[in-house]
C-alpha cells in the first residue's frame, strides 16, 4: 500500500504548478494550493509579512505536500477511515474540500447506513464507512468513485462556468472526470457516447 507521502506526491502531480484561472473560485493556486489556503493557515512563504500570489508562486512541493497531510487528511480525519478509502477521499478533499465527506456521507445513507450528511468526519461516520467495507470490500472504492464523477457533472450543470473542467473542448472529459476515473475501475468508466450523453444538455 502506497504511503501517505507518495499519495500526496500524486495529488501534487494531477494539481499542476501554478495557475490564476478567474472561471476557477479558488484564485492562484500551486500545486493544488489556494491562495485562500495560505491565507487562512498565515503561510507566508517568502517572509514580507503579506500573504500575496507572490507566495502562492514560490510555494514548493514539500511545502504543498506538508499542508496537504496535515489539513486535508490527518486534521479532517481521513486518516480514521478504512485505508482502502484513504486515496480517493483524500484526493477529492484537496480539490472540493468538505465535500469530499459529504460525497461519502451521502453514499453510505444510501448503503442504509446511519450518519449525517455535514462534511465532518467523526464517530459516527468512520463506523458507517467501517461497516460500509465490510459489506462491500470490492465495491465501496468504485461506489465513492461513481459518487464523485456525479458530484462534478451536477456542479457543472448547476455552473456554466465549470463545465470546462468536466468537458474539454472537442467534448471528451474533462479533467474533473478524467480525476474521478483514476480511482474508479476501468469497467465503471463512461465511455465517449456515454460522457456526450451526460453533457448534451450544456450545448
Amino acid at each position: 500500500m502506497k504511503t501517505i507521502e507518495q499519495i500526496a506526491d500524486e495529488i501534487i502531480a494531477r494539481e499542476g504548478g501554478y495557475v490564476n484561472d478567474p472561471d476557477d473560485p479558488g484564485g492562484a493556486t500551486k500545486h493544488g494550493v489556494t491562495i485562500a489556503t495560505l491565507r487562512r493557515l498565515g503561510v507566508d512563504v517568502d517572509g514580507d509579512g503579506q500573504v500575496t500570489t507572490r507566495d502562492v508562486r514560490q510555494l514548493s512541493r514539500k511545502q504543498a505536500r506538508d499542508i496537504f497531510i496535515e489539513h486535508y487528511f490527518t486534521r479532517p480525519r481521513i486518516d480514521e477511515l478504512p485505508p482502502v478509502l484513504h486515496a480517493t477521499v483524500f484526493d477529492m478533499y484537496v480539490n472540493a474540500g468538505a465535500n469530499a465527506v459529504r460525497v461519502l456521507q451521502r453514499l453510505l445513507g444510501d448503503m442504509g447506513l446511519q450518519v449525517a450528511v455535514d462534511g465532518i468526519i467523526g464517530p459516527q461516520t468512520i463506523e458507517a464507512a467501517t461497516i460500509a467495507q465490510s459489506l462491500a470490500p470490492h465495491h465501496l472504492v468504485d461506489a465513492y468513485g461513481i459518487a464523485r464523477r456525479n458530484y462534478y457533472y451536477a456542479l457543472a450543470d448547476k455552473r456554466p462556468a465549470s463545465r470546462k473542467y468536466a468537458r474539454r473542448r472537442d467534448g471528451g472529459k474533462g479533467g474533473w472526470i478524467k480525476r474521478a476515473e483514476e480511482f474508479i475501475s476501468e469497467r465503471y468508466h463512461l465511455t465517449a457516447s456515454e460522457h456526450a450523453k451526460r453533457v448534451a444538455a450544456w450545448g
